[in-house]
């Protein structure tokens, strides 16, 4: 990746040098072009209204004339009749005065137009102009005129040599940077690559430190962040696959341990077997609670839910409390409840049913004989409310922020005793958020804990749509 990145950006630049190194010099070329073009043309037209007085055009009325016209820059001179014959010659040596010049400027005078050309090689600019002779609208001949420049010449060369300098001195430093750039850039991906395997690996607590603020760094951090959940959520995987093996051992050890008992013990009595075969029952019962409080958890984490319908909660209210009842009645709780009507929520009846009963149970559970525990359904602002209350020694403040966490119990060895799972709570906090409620607890003024649950109204149809 660093040598693609690299070579892109070697690419680019060189790109930009070739243009650097041939539009300028294009440029000028044409520049000087036009210049010599405009010089030629404008020369050639003094000499032409020198000769224009001429009937017609000999060597020497030519010779005459050109003698006083022939402070020129130009390198040579030359004029023809009508028949390309050369009158006059401009340079001494190698004169073509008398003989015919066929050359195409000269051709393209004679035929009534202008001509000019101007080339450049070899280190100098050959520019080249002829221009009709004309008497009464007649064409009499004509005048071409021709230059050799290398001061120009010398100066598009020194530019054209200070251009590559610079070309060199930017690629060599573009050259650098690109290395280094690349380097750079190439670094990030690859401690963003090491991060990745690092946590594939299992190493959760491994964290990508990159610097800066580019997309790169934002990757960086927003890795660490996925990160830093996963690794949250991990660490709850393995503390509840620890909790859930303990739990499960707990019956399990229990059950074992009595029917060993049974078996090992010689002419146990009736009543002895009777006790231990009883308490395997109850161990039996209370690992099928947590197997099925497990599976249903397991359900809920891979969001497998039912068709959520219509729920008035009251019925189902008023069926829990009819089966809690008798559980209150031999703990010696007064359990009582009040609702109001319209309370209808989008879940199912196995979901309220499990909620209210859950908390109903908790509370009943941690109260001691003689308490009181009150249940009560309400409406306020558009949201079903319910809530269970009991009259117990409430929730360490400590402990409120961690009520909800799987297995997580404020007094392990009475909740046990109580035959809880640990499970419950997580469970309601679970159904209750997957069907767009709340649920909170804390603690009463007057003592004990209160547990308030919060679905969202389904409206009947003239009130609108669920909110």
């Amino acid at each position: 990746m660093q040598f693609r990145f690299g070579l892109s950006y070697i690419l680019v630049i060189v790109g930009v040098l070739l243009l650097l190194n041939t539009y300028p010099l294009l440029a000028s070329e044409d520049l000087v072009f036009r210049s010599k073009t405009a010089t030629m043309q404008s020369g050639i037209s003094v000499m032409i209204n020198s000769l224009s007085g001429l009937d017609r055009l000999t060597e020497e009325n030519v010779a005459s004339v050109m003698a006083i016209a022939q402070d020129t820059p130009f390198s040579r001179i030359m004029v023809t009749d009508g028949t390309g014959l050369v009158l006059f010659d401009s340079r001494e040596t190698g004169s073509a005065v008398g003989d015919y010049a066929l050359f195409a400027e000269i051709v393209q005078a004679l035929l009534g137009f202008d001509a000019s050309s101007c080339t450049y090689q070899g280190g100098a600019f050959r520019s080249r102009a002829a221009s009709p002779v004309l008497y009464q609208n007649q064409i009499i001949g004509a005048v071409y005129a021709y230059e050799y420049d290398t001061e120009q010449a010398a100066l598009l060369s020194d530019l054209q040599s200070n251009l590559l300098r610079l070309s060199g001195v930017i690629g060599v430093v573009v050259l650098v940077l690109s290395l280094i750039l690349s380097k750079a850039l190439t670094q990030k991906i690859g401690l963003l690559l090491t991060a990745i395997r690092e946590v594939r690996e299992g190493a959760y607590s491994h964290r990508a430190e990159i610097r800066g603020r580019d997309e790169i760094a934002q990757i960086g951090q927003e890795f660490n962040s996925l990160t830093d959940r996963l690794q949250t959520t991990e660490t709850a995987r393995r503390r509840f696959v620890s909790d859930a093996s303990h739990e499960l051992k707990t019956p399990l050890a229990a059950i074992r341990l009595l029917s060993d008992s049974i078996l090992q013990t010689e002419n146990i009595d009736p009543e002895t077997t009777r006790e231990f075969v009883s308490d395997i029952g109850r161990e039996a019962e209370r690992l099928s609670r947590i197997t099925e409080d497990l599976l249903r958890l397991t359900r809920l984490d891979s969001g497998i839910l039912e068709a959520a319908t219509e729920v008035d909660v009251l019925p189902v209210l008023e069926q829990v409390m009819r089966m809690m009842s008798l559980v209150a009645q031999e703990k010696e709780v007064d359990l009582t409840y009040s609702a109001a009507e319209d309370c209808t929520v989008m879940a199912t009846k196995d979901e309220i049913h499990q909620v209210i009963y859950n908390l109903t149970d908790n509370a009943i559970k941690y109260s001691a004989s003689g308490g009181a525990v009150q249940v009560s359904l309400s409406l306020e602002d558009k949201q079903v409310v319910l809530s269970v209350a009991d009259h117990g020694v409430g929730i360490p403040e400590a402990d409120l922020p961690r009520i909800f966490e799987r297995f997580y119990r404020v007094d392990k060895a009475r909740s046990r005793a109580a035959g809880g799972t640990g499970l419950g709570l997580s469970i309601v906090s679970d159904t209750v958020k997957r069907r767009g409620g709340t649920v909170e607890a804390a603690n009463r003024p007057e003592g004990g804990a209160v547990f308030t649950v919060r679905w969202p109204q389904l409206l009947h149809p003239e009130g609108g749509e669920m909110v």
